[in-house]
């Protein structure tokens, strides 16, 4: 059991963005980590090409999930007929192509590479919130109108280039949670294997209350896995074993649910600075004592200390496995029941905290 969800946390998943120079191929994958472009780590951003070399920019909180910034193709380095090699294209589970404007010939003659190389790829038409800016000026504005021309602008234009059937996603780097970012998720979702699929929502930002809902649903289907392993150990007739491994358990669980949803002290600070919402406001939304802090033993037990049975559930274990014939068999039906009830209640609070940091960022209301 163990061996399994240790192999779910370390699937490694590479993501490589590409498209030509200016593109907002760096800020685009800043964006997808959940960093603001100032972030230590933070891939370089300019008016100008800023990636000269092929530069890896791993999650900061899922380090096995890397972004990796390609330089511009066509630039007298990396030349299109000889791009893929030079990058290395076998290690990349996909390719994001990105474009600020049109996707132009080298885009086309890259994606036909990548499908013959019988990868995956993906058309992003950055910068949209540029465009609607100044299209805001304009008589007659309408947001809809103008998103709808600037998708058919950019399939006309692929077609044209001998692209069949292309799908364009518009992206605000920006604005994750607005226009196609969402639908480039559930697209990825679909065509990933089911273990890589995992790995990508757990590194993608919460740019949606759905996000937030997947990722709950992922967890609470491990929680029987994590009971069962709380089960097993409780079969092994060593006094206090148990309770040590169920704290481990929980520890380890927790601090995933933490990161998962991003309330861990870091990434409340990156949201912090990229909303520009003070981060004591997102912290005030917060009910869980849990989140923002390190997950510690001490700090774990103290909080299931003031969690209505859990204390009982856990002394009934230990006492249990004395009796003869049905102790251990007793034993392990309440460490598995105690570990998921616990794992349950904490998994369902962080996961409405992070509803409410997600609508506290966006200035909506917190009491919905």
């Amino acid at each position: 059991i163990k061996e399994l969800l240790d192999k779910e946390r370390n699937t490694p998943l590479n993501i490589a963005i590409t498209g030509e120079s200016g593109s907002g191929k760096s800020t685009f994958v800043n964006a997808f980590r959940g960093m603001d472009n100032r972030d230590e780590g933070a891939a370089l951003t300019g008016v100008v090409e800023t990636t000269s070399e092929v530069k890896p920019y791993p999650h900061p909180n899922y380090p096995k999930v890397t972004l990796w910034d390609l330089p511009g193709i066509g630039t007298t380095k990396f030349p299109a007929d000889k791009y893929l090699e030079r990058v290395g294209f076998e290690k990349f589970d996909f390719f994001i192509i990105v474009s600020a404007d049109r996707f132009r010939e080298n885009d086309v003659k890259l994606s036909q590479e990548i499908q013959r190389m019988e990868k995956k790829f993906y058309f992003v038409r950055s910068k949209i919130d540029n465009d609607l800016r100044a299209e805001r000026r304009k008589r007659n504005f309408s947001e809809e109108e103008t998103l709808r021309k600037m998708r058919e602008n950019c399939i006309q234009g692929l077609r044209e280039l001998g692209v069949e059937s292309p799908q364009v996603f518009l992206v605000s780097s920006f604005e994750l949670h607005l226009y196609d970012f969402s639908l480039l998720h559930e697209t990825l979702d679909r065509d990933l294997p089911e273990h890589k699929r995992h790995a990508l929502l757990r590194a993608m930002p919460n740019i949606s209350l759905e996000i937030i809902d997947k990722k709950k649903k992922t967890f609470k289907r491990r929680l029987y896995w994590l009971a069962a392993l709380s089960a097993a150990v409780a079969a092994v007739p060593v006094p206090g074993l148990s309770i040590a491994v169920d704290i481990a358990v929980l520890v380890g669980a927790v601090t995933d649910y933490v990161f998962g949803f991003g309330l861990d002290i870091k990434s409340l600070q990156r949201l912090s600075a990229s909303t520009g919402v003070p981060y004591a406001d997102l912290r005030a939304v917060i009910v869980s004592p849990l989140a923002a802090v390190k997950i510690s033993k001490e700090l774990l037990l103290k909080v299931l200390s003031q969690i209505a049975g859990a204390a009982t559930f856990m002394a009934l274990e230990e006492v249990s496995r004395f009796i003869p014939i049905v102790g251990i068999p007793l034993a392990m039906v309440f460490s598995f029941t105690t570990t998921y009830r616990l794992l349950n209640f904490i998994l369902n609070q962080l996961a409405e905290d992070a509803q409410k940091v997600f609508k506290k960022a966006l200035g909506l209301n917190t009491s919905v």
